[in-house]
């Protein structure tokens, strides 16, 4: 039997995943400093102005994809912030700004276990995360942390209009892992607004894993109601296996 034909006689076919603050863990991050390591290259003698002005330009995209789920891209927040990405400095400073944020960005060593036992269940592996950057820069991350080969399907907010929680984005993500019906997918997220409303808006069902201090200014006007809540990453397998009831084992 072929693995899409298995998920086909499963009452979930995928598990799709937000990326910061799910498959990794939360940092409280600050934004300014990650931008002076930008800013220090590009502009040595302008660094300060620039920093401050590339982390209000990052604030103004995240908050329109709150209020108005439009999304942003990095070469945009460069430019609302006067840099030209053309320019042979650009390189150099992004190389500096992927430095300064990779302490943030290491996988949680629970995914690797997970993702391989979701998929020997049958299930099919997607991520749909709400980012400025580039497909190109998340999948280095997860080649790095070696779960790449194991997601079948991602979205990421930069290539597409809309940001979580519009309805846009999760059927992207739901077209990317093959599943046609809503109700046969899992959303897995840390925040209720964007992962838990959303998806639940689109019919998937949810699990919240609420171990991220989301700040007041990130919160949206709403707030999901999980059908499922799970403290550690890998306690995901075990609502996911509530879920099957045994349907892989017959199957």
């Amino acid at each position: 039997m072929t693995e899409r034909s298995l998920a086909s006689e499963l009452p979930i076919e995928a598990v799709v995943f937000d990326w910061g603050g799910t498959l990794t863990p939360w940092h409280t991050v600050d934004t300014l400093a990650i931008w002076m390591a930008y800013a220090v290259v590009y502009d040595p003698d302008g660094a300060q102005a620039l920093a401050t002005r590339l982390r209000d330009a990052e604030e103004a995209a995240w908050a329109a994809g709150r209020d108005q789920h439009v999304a942003a891209t990095l070469d945009g927040v460069l430019r609302a912030a006067g840099v030209d990405p053309d320019q042979a400095r650009h390189e150099a400073a992004l190389a500096a700004y992927e430095l300064a944020w990779e302490p943030h960005t290491w996988t949680d060593p629970h995914t690797l276990p997970l993702l391989l036992a979701l998929r020997e269940r049958g299930l099919r592996v997607g991520v749909l995360s709400n980012t400025i950057w580039s497909r190109d820069y998340h999948e280095r991350v997860f080649a790095r942390d070696g779960v790449l080969d194991y997601i079948d399907g991602a979205v990421y907010s930069s290539e597409i209009a809309y940001v979580k929680p519009h309805p846009e984005a999760f059927t992207a993500a739901l077209e990317a892992v093959g599943v046609r019906d809503p109700t046969r997918a899992v959303f897995v997220g840390d925040r209720l607004f964007d992962d838990v409303y959303g998806a639940g808006s689109v019919g998937m069902r949810t699990v919240f894993v609420p171990h991220s201090s989301i700040p007041d200014h990130q919160r949206g006007h709403s707030e999901g109601t999980p059908d499922a809540v799970v403290h550690e990453l890998a306690d995901v397998l075990t609502v996911i296996d509530g879920w099957l009831g045994g349907a892989a084992d017959k199957a």
